[in-house]
């Protein structure tokens, strides 16, 4: 349910302010909400009328759909004087991984058996471009530092990827992963508290739901813009969020009143946004 840069083949990251969507940030929120799922090609017009109604600009919208198409995620194919564009093996096989953890996360029930994973890594201080790269991408994976070499989450499940992670880097060679249970020293609230701003987190939510606050739509078209910045605003959670357990988090937490009303919103709109989706690629 939850932006690209690409080296050898395409990456997700995760970069745009919540409140503050680029142009392409959007256009990969409306791929993964209504192309992959409906599985046609769209028209290059069809993306820019929608990205206009949602305040971007022809050529903003070009340029996004561009980048897009460079960073390998969407193809296009001409006919006439028009060119459609369809998913890549690879946009669909990223955007359904995004899609799957945007909407695991609404749902997670947050169980916990009391362990966590523990990765120690080995990066050199000087290479300040891929600690960068390694802190997005386990940032993403639901990991948190609590010092320069040491990740951590109460997700034990997450193993695989995180060492995926890793070996896509190319540090797995200098890297060690436990599994480990808490002894009696030290506090692991406050171990969570050290590994991610938590507060900062809950601001988020705050805002989120601020963003987000009850407005009906009228139209099925209304109702397509409502989702999408819902959507939009939504998918940046599991990467800020590392979906930890209720005991590790603080008192009335935000993030799960923030839950909710994603999935109300999400299921009561898109009935009418994915019908408006399909009239708008029928029309050109």
């Amino acid at each position: 349910m939850g932006v690209v840069e690409v080296a050898e083949e395409p990456v997700v990251t995760r970069r745009q302010e919540l409140g503050a969507a680029s142009a392409r940030s959007l256009l990969l929120t409306v791929l993964g909400e209504f192309v992959l799922p409906a599985g046609r090609p769209v028209w290059t017009a069809t993306f820019i009328d929608l990205l206009a109604e949602l305040d971007v600009t022809e050529k903003a919208a070009r340029q996004a759909i561009m980048r897009t198409a460079d960073s390998g995620w969407i193809a296009a194919a001409r006919i006439g004087r028009k060119t459609r564009w369809s998913l890549t093996e690879a946009g669909t096989r990223l955007l359904k991984e995004g899609t799957d953890r945007i909407y695991g996360f609404a749902v997670d029930d947050r169980g916990w058996d009391g362990r966590w994973l523990v990765l120690v890594v080995g990066v050199p201080e000087n290479e300040r471009q891929l600690r960068t790269k390694l802190r997005t991408r386990l940032g993403w994976a639901g990991l948190g530092s609590i010092n320069s070499t040491t990740w951590v989450t109460p997700r034990i499940n997450r193993e695989h990827e995180a060492i995926r992670v890793l070996e896509d880097i190319g540090v797995d060679d200098a890297s060690w992963s436990f599994l480990a249970e808490a002894g009696v020293l030290g506090d692991e609230r406050s171990l969570a508290r050290s590994a991610w701003d938590l507060d900062a987190i809950e601001n988020r939510y705050e805002d989120f739901l601020e963003l987000v606050a009850p407005r009906r739509p009228r139209t099925d078209r209304q109702a397509l813009i409502a989702q999408v910045r819902l959507v939009q605003e939504w998918r940046r959670f599991p990467l800020l969020d590392p979906g930890l357990p209720r005991r590790l988090l603080p008192p009335r937490w935000s993030g799960n009143r923030a839950v909710d009303v994603f999935r109300e919103r999400h299921a009561a709109w898109a009935p009418r946004a994915h019908a408006a989706w399909t009239e708008i690629t029928r029309e050109r």
